[in-house]
């Protein structure tokens, strides 16, 4: 059978593969090099971003909207390395960590905040392959190495806590270095195996992304096979081993605790964890919902609710919580 595929678009190749496939609707199994040479017709130049108005006043508001929150995170995180090292009192490990943090939190809302407000300046909502690329591999480097960061923060806060003569021999320099770095590179490996499962597929779905920004179960939706539960579990499986080391922790840091009997010493004991608890309890809440909703039945606007709350917010909160004044 002779079959001209030059210039198939998405939709079309699918369907022309359950036609070939389907013996009752008269088609045959196509030979292995042409399915090949078929599926390589899916390749897509650009992806389409799912904007937040038509409304010119409204794209205005979302624009002024971003700005702000992007400002406020930018100089928050900034203060907060510059402080952490200038001043020699908060070359300790919290700091450190609480340091590198403030990278990843304002690295995180670089990725997809421009791109957003300049997609509602400019009045589209495209974005290029290899752009979409770049904002997954990113944005999920981030994410992924500020929840690392947190188990670490946590693990920190169990050693002041439970173990205090220990922790000067166990927190040093070269420890905090090596815990740091296992944390960017925790992340880099996140990040290339969302992009091995996201972007080697064949793309049947169009290109049109729902959501503001190229979100990994968005764009695995539009992929022909049903990679989608293989991520989630990764996903599912990655957030659960840190939420269970960090309850580890706390439930060792706050048993400690309340076996103190000075009232005030409890007292310092709770708020020195309470910066990081609220921390861990906001990007949880809000990256469970994200990921774990049924994506199919799911509303747009409660789409880039969510997205919004998970990938902004947080990013912006973090120097607000962490600079409180505290004992």
């Amino acid at each position: 059978m002779n079959i001209i595929i030059n210039d198939l678009d998405d939709g079309m190749v699918c369907t022309l593969n359950k036609f070939v496939d389907d013996p009752k609707l008269g088609g045959m199994p196509l030979h292995n090099g042409l399915r090949k040479k078929m599926s390589k017709q899916t390749t897509l130049i650009e992806f389409l971003l799912l904007g937040f108005s038509d409304v010119q006043e409204m794209q205005i508001l979302h624009i002024v909207v971003f700005l702000v929150l992007y400002l406020a995170s930018l100089v928050g995180n900034l203060l907060i390395v510059i402080a952490i090292a200038l001043n020699h009192r908060f070359h300790i490990p919290m700091y450190f960590f609480l340091m590198n943090m403030s990278i990843l939190d304002f690295g995180s809302i670089s990725v997809i905040i421009p791109k957003s407000m300049v997609n509602s300046l400019m009045n589209t909502t495209s974005i290029s392959y290899s752009g979409c690329v770049a904002q997954v591999f990113f944005f999920s480097f981030f994410v992924s190495a500020n929840l690392a960061l947190l188990t670490i923060m946590a693990y920190d806060q169990y050693v002041a806590i439970c173990q205090p003569l220990h922790y000067e021999m166990v927190m040093n320099r070269g420890a905090c270095v090596q815990m740091a770095a296992s944390i960017w590179i925790t992340g880099i490996l996140n990040s290339v195996l969302h992009i091995g499962d996201s972007f080697t597929v064949s793309f049947c779905g169009g290109n049109t992304v729902d959501q503001f920004f190229c979100e990994v179960p968005q764009i695995l939706k539009l992929a022909c096979s049903d990679s989608y539960l293989r991520e989630v579990v990764f996903s599912v499986c990655l957030a659960l081993s840190c939420f269970v080391f960090i309850t580890m922790s706390y439930v060792q840091i706050f048993t400690t605790v309340l076996r103190i009997p000075s009232y005030q010493v409890r007292h310092k004991a709770f708020s020195t964890c309470l910066p990081h608890l609220t921390e861990f309890s906001l990007f949880l809440c809000t990256s469970t919902f994200a990921y774990l909703k049924p994506t199919s039945s799911s509303a747009t606007g409660l789409n880039l609710l969510v997205a919004v709350l998970y990938s902004v917010l947080p990013p912006m909160m973090n120097p607000i919580i962490y600079s409180m004044r505290n004992n």
